[in-house]
């Protein structure tokens, strides 16, 4: 998604969308996961239904790599994540890497997982 104006935590993207906040811009992209169980994969992480997700399968690090065509500004990221339901599937901690190629990777943010916090956010990055 992406924003002219800092998203609030706790925005529901769909809304912000609807009034012209936001605009969803990961159509655009190209997915790909480090990992994935049958019928859990990219398909799944991203459509917009609440009972399908993603879930990995393999060892550690989970990444879930979102690569556009061109370059793209994106300022907020926006991410449903449910600790009541998921709980130890939940990720403690999201780390936002942006780059030309894989191998120029940096860091930009790192957002933990809060157990008190909404469980739809969005974020400035």
């Amino acid at each position: 998604m992406t924003t002219p104006n800092k998203t609030p935590p706790g925005a529901d993207p769909k809304q912000l969308e609807r009034t012209g906040t936001v605009r969803e811009i990961g159509s655009q992209a190209v997915w790909s996961l480090s990992s994935c169980k049958p019928g859990f994969g990219v398909d799944q992480l991203r459509d917009d239904n609440l009972e399908t997700y993603w879930q990995s399968d393999g060892s550690q690090p989970h990444l879930v790599n979102i690569q556009f065509r061109r370059k793209t500004t994106v300022k907020t990221l926006c991410i449903y994540a449910d600790y009541k339901s998921d709980e130890s599937y939940t990720p403690s901690k999201i780390s936002v890497r942006v780059g030309n190629n894989f191998h120029n990777l940096q860091e930009i943010r790192v957002v933990l997982r809060d157990l008190e916090a909404p469980v739809m956010f969005g974020r400035h990055i």
